[in-house]
């Protein structure tokens, strides 16, 4: 069963920064891409970024690039989103998220099968 667990949400004032986690069993970890996606109230998921089986391959929407970053660390089968200069608009549930398959990676919500369970992220203004 592949789980994806998440950490490291919660409040922070805009300009500020939160860090999250999301660590992953289940599956061969360095075989696999991951996504991180947002949902705020009354909007559609958001593409957020994803990493790829290289660290060296990321991709961003604008609405998030360079402000977050996302990396991964192999040994502890972790993904993480860091989240730097935080906008009242960053608030939205945000998801990690696995593809259905190895050396596969996709930035619509269709494109991954296993989700984290979601954590809040409020920036207030």
């Amino acid at each position: 069963q592949v789980q994806l667990v998440q950490s490291g949400g919660g409040s922070v004032q805009a300009g500020g920064s939160l860090r999250l986690a999301c660590v992953v069993s289940g599956l061969t970890f360095d075989r696999y891409a991951f996504g991180w996606f947002r949902q705020a109230p009354g909007k559609e998921r958001e593409f957020v970024g994803y990493i790829g089986l290289n660290p060296e391959i990321t991709q961003y929407p604008d609405s998030v690039r360079g402000r977050f970053i996302i990396t991964r660390d192999d040994a502890k089968s972790t993904v993480y989103l860091q989240m730097n200069s935080l906008r009242f608009e960053d608030t939205a549930i945000y998801y990690c998220a696995a593809p259905a398959a190895p050396f596969r990676i996709g930035i619509n919500s269709a494109d991954f099968a296993s989700w984290g369970q979601g954590t809040q992220v409020t920036v207030s203004s």
